[in-house]
């Protein structure tokens, strides 16, 4: 297994882990239910670990792919800045969590607020998860990329023009 397969492999749950999480948390929190919110702060401690993961692979995949045809650095770029922010904020939210455990295994009386804190981050992580997975399928399904229209139009123009010099 080479980097970008593990790439491939790990890049998945820590976006599919916070989405997952945060609404495992709004369940702790409706239901008041330690236990559910202890479930939501492990999902995103272990969203973290696998987004190091990501990380520490994202590099040899980008090597594997960077001169291949139809990927260029620019797209690979893009998708980079996004996971380095998605990164930072599950790394955030892994630190968060790891003191929610804390403060509702204590009973202390931050535990609401840190719950509070954790689904605001993770709302955050959502919205740059998504932005984060959508710049890395375009880096090999070029169908999704936001110019593909203007390449298939492209493409079809040169094939009628082909078939017209005929």
């Amino acid at each position: 297994m080479n980097d970008a397969h593990l790439h491939m492999v790990v890049n998945h749950f820590p976006i599919i882990g916070i989405i997952l999480g945060f609404g495992v948390l709004i369940a702790g929190i409706v239901f008041k239910n330690d236990s559910v919110k202890n479930t939501a702060y492990s999902l995103f401690i272990v969203g973290a670990i696998f987004a190091a993961i990501s990380m520490a692979t994202g590099e040899g995949a980008e090597e594997m792919v960077e001169d291949m045809p139809s990927v260029g650095k620019q797209i690979i770029h893009e998708h980079e800045e996004m996971a380095e922010k998605l990164a930072i904020v599950l790394y955030l939210l892994g630190v968060v969590s790891i003191a929610g455990l804390y403060t509702n295994i204590k009973k202390r009386s931050q535990a609401k607020l840190v719950s509070f804190l954790a689904l605001t981050i993770a709302a955050v992580g959502i919205f740059l998860g998504k932005q984060t997975g959508t710049t890395g399928g375009e880096v090999r399904h070029t169908e999704i990329r936001a110019d593909s229209g203007t390449a298939t139009e492209a493409n079809q123009s040169e094939g009628e023009a082909a078939e017209d010099e005929d």
